[in-house]
């Protein structure tokens, strides 16, 4: 993508019959399409807009039956489109438009199943009419047809359900706007510059998230219309775009008010003709343009300038005050967006693609945006390092390729992006730049020779060390042969140390997000861009061997959305280490902290923590086969993820349930050596040493104290259980108590 490739597509490609990605958008290639690309059966996505290809689309695209992505606006393309495309089973977004494609729109396309955004805008389909099968397409949030020649009426589409974003015009449609009630999703609608008659129908209201109403250029008359805002609720930066200018508009309602965020045009209507004596003079001035673009500053008050050696900024939003980091920054652009203003979508797309990324929203500032023709929407976005100055390399590719390999798939809002360029600055030398050797070609013999030369003394050194590596190792193979041989581990990768040192740095103090009894936990990226929490045991630390390989054991064979999941484990070179799938919102004793807590916990998400650490325990206690007690449940082993759900963690003090007897009875308790977290442990099993599952429930009791509360379990001396006296804090945990038990 974006370079300057020029000449034709060749034929050949469609032999790598393994190909998911074929990206050439932004390029400078001609000649037409070749057939053989209909040959690749796992293409997931084919982009080839912005260049100059011509002739038709082949006929053979619609064999590829796993494609989700055909982006080829912004060329020549010719002819007609395709009935054979029907046949794509997970085609979600077609993008044809800006070519030279003519012929009838296919009605056939409405058999495509999970269609989601079909733009075929600027194309030349003179003559043609909306099939009325388009709406029969129930999957569809965006259906753009503008400037395409198009003639009749406008189709019924109120049976599709989710109908955002609906641009028909500058097409020649004629008849009345429609009667039926369109999607209440509805953000856009676009009808201008059509020969649209009759009223506006009441039924024009009732979309909330309505930002766009545009009527110009048609032949209505009536009324004009005051009931359109009526449902939208005007907070922040919602505003409303009503344009109606140069119709046949004769009336308006008695108090015409609209609210401040409501813009209305009704320039070049009769109504306007006597504007200065009816007060219409605001409603009555020509079209002014639309918001187009934003920006923002990204400096802190009372914060002394950054050090001028390295091209430090302050890093906007970081919990940290007056942080100054490098950025990295990234070229970014929404290819068609079911929205009109970005603004009041600003913090749901800061959210939505730094929870795909693994990181934090703080780390992420939109610098500026601008709307674009399509419309498309280019962004500037900076991302900045987690509580650091730097990045660490690990980290920038791991961006790097999730962003550059489509690895994330943004709200159905925000519909399909672009990465335009990836702009590494003052990290460029940190980046290893494996094409090329760098080497001349007597560098090369002399290395080659020199190898030869050394290859007897490297074979008595690979000796010896292998025999001293023996020796030292006998004291600790009881130990790996426990894990490695007698513990389950399917779906369990074993990761080498080395493969650890990689993936945080070497154990980077920059990598470190937490340290506890057992070790220290490290932020880490795999080699396959997979981010990872690594546990790593410290010497003399107090989780053994056992604790270990139980929680391998255990984790292997448990899976459920509300417990942590073990990718794999390390136990090489004398260390021992757990690697998890990462939770980047950490623990819920942070959120419970007043010194770690960015803002506190509100009342649904903690009701949804709870609940999602209940299911997580009840899983454990009837589901797991054989039951398991997890004997150390306490707010620091309850994880969140990047949407606030719990999972249960840290299984190294966890038992297997008693099983049946010679008599098939089941005992009801384990008889064990008490182990726990003074405060949560439960008095009965401290005092007689039987564990059962109501041990965990008690614990779990604790967790919802300290949710409904925000007390710690034990605090100078003040025991939360004890503390609770009946009517002090009823109304919390009766509320608590009520929605656990629906």
């Amino acid at each position: 993508m974006w370079n300057n490739i020029s000449g034709s597509i060749p034929r050949e490609i469609g032999n790598i019959t393994s190909l998911k990605l074929l990206l050439l958008n932004g390029n400078q290639l001609s000649g037409s399409l070749p057939e053989e690309i209909g040959y690749l059966s796992n293409l997931d996505r084919l982009q080839i807009d912005q260049n100059h290809i011509s002739g038709p689309i082949p006929k053979s695209f619609g064999n590829l039956k796993r494609v989700k992505h055909l982006h080829m606006n912004n060329n020549s393309l010719s002819g007609k489109i395709p009935h054979e495309l029907s046949r794509l089973p997970i085609l979600f977004h077609l993008l044809v438009d800006n070519n030279n494609l003519s012929g009838y729109l296919p009605p056939e396309l409405a058999e495509l199943p999970s269609l989601k955004i079909l733009q075929l805008d600027n194309n030349n389909f003179s003559g043609s009419s909306i099939p009325p099968s388009y709406g029969n397409i129930s999957t569809l949030l965006k259906l753009s047809l503008r400037n395409c020649g198009l003639q009749g009426s406008i189709p019924d589409l109120s049976k599709i359900a989710h109908l955002a974003y609906l641009d028909l015009s500058s097409n020649q449609l004629k008849g009345p706007l429609p009667s039926y009630k369109l999607s209440i999703d509805m953000t856009t609608i676009d009808l201008s510059h059509n020969f649209l008659n009759g009223s506006i129908p009441t039924n024009f209201s009732g979309f909330p998230k309505l930002q766009i109403l545009s009527l110009q250029h048609n032949l209505l008359d009536g009324s004009v219309p005051s009931s359109i805002w009526q449902d939208i609720n005007f907070t922040g930066n919602d505003t409303l775009f009503l344009d109606f200018e140069n119709n046949s508009l004769t009336s308006i309602p008695d108090a015409f008010d609209p609210p401040a965020n409501v813009t209305v045009l009704l320039y070049g209507n009769p109504v306007c003709a006597n504007a200065k004596q009816s007060g219409m003079v605001r409603f009555c001035q020509p079209q002014g343009d639309k918001l187009t673009s934003g920006s923002s500053t990204n400096s802190k008050p009372n914060c002394n300038p950054c050090p001028t050696d390295r091209p430090y900024e302050y890093s906007p939003m970081s919990p940290i005050p007056c942080l100054c980091a490098i950025p990295i920054v990234v070229g970014y652009r929404l290819k068609s967006p079911g929205i009109s203003d970005f603004r009041p979508y600003i913090a749901d797309f800061e959210i939505d693609l730094t929870s795909l990324l693994h990181l934090f929203v703080y780390q992420l500032h939109i610098d500026r945006y601008i709307w674009e023709a399509g419309p498309r929407l280019n962004m500037y976005l900076k991302f900045y390092p987690d509580k650091s100055n730097l990045f660490n390399v690990s980290e920038i590719l791991r961006i790097k390729s999730m962003l550059a390999g489509w690895e994330i798939t943004l709200s159905d809002t925000f519909g399909p992006y672009e990465l335009l360029n990836f702009t590494l600055g003052f990290y460029a030398n940190e980046i290893p730049n494996t094409s090329k050797s760098g080497l001349s070609k007597g560098a090369i013999v002399g290395i080659l020779l020199g190898a030869i030369a050394g290859a007897g003394t490297l074979s008595m050194l690979v000796t010896i060390l292998i025999m001293r590596r023996h020796s030292r190792n006998q004291v600790a193979s009881k130990r790996r042969s426990l894990s490695k041989f007698s513990v389950k581990v399917d779906g369990v990768k074993y990761f080498t140390f080395e493969e650890m040192a990689l993936a945080t740095s070497n154990f980077s103090d920059s990598t470190q997000v937490g340290q506890g009894g057992y070790g220290k936990v490290y932020k880490g990226i795999l080699e396959d861009g997979t981010l990872v929490a690594i546990k790593r045991a410290q010497e003399g630390s107090l989780q053994g061997s056992k604790e270990f390989s139980t929680e391998i054991e255990l984790l292997s064979r448990l899976h459920h959305r509300n417990l942590v999941s073990l990718v794999g484990y390390c136990d090489e070179q004398d260390e021992q280490m757990l690697v998890y799938e990462f939770m980047p919102n950490g623990t819920l004793r942070d959120h419970l902290s007043a010194t770690k807590s960015k803002e506190p916990l509100s009342f649904a998400m903690r009701l949804r923590i709870a609940l999602g650490s209940a299911r997580g325990i009840l899983y454990l206690h009837s589901e797991a086969d054989p039951p398991i007690f997890h004997r150390d449940i306490k707010a620091s082993n309850i994880l969140l993820d990047a949407r606030f759900n719990a999972k249960v963690a840290d299984f190294g003090l966890s038992r297997l349930a008693p099983v049946p007897d010679v008599e098939g009875i089941v005992p009801g308790h384990v008889s064990t050596v008490v182990k726990g977290t003074p405060g949560y442990l439960d008095p009965e099993y401290f005092l007689t040493h039987k564990l059962t599952d109501k041990s965990d429930v008690y614990s779990l009791g604790v967790v919802f104290l300290e949710l409904s509360t925000g007390m710690r379990p034990i605090l100078h001396g003040k025991n939360i259980v004890r503390e609770m006296q009946p009517g002090k804090h009823e109304v919390v945990v009766a509320k608590c108590s009520l929605a656990l038990q629906a």
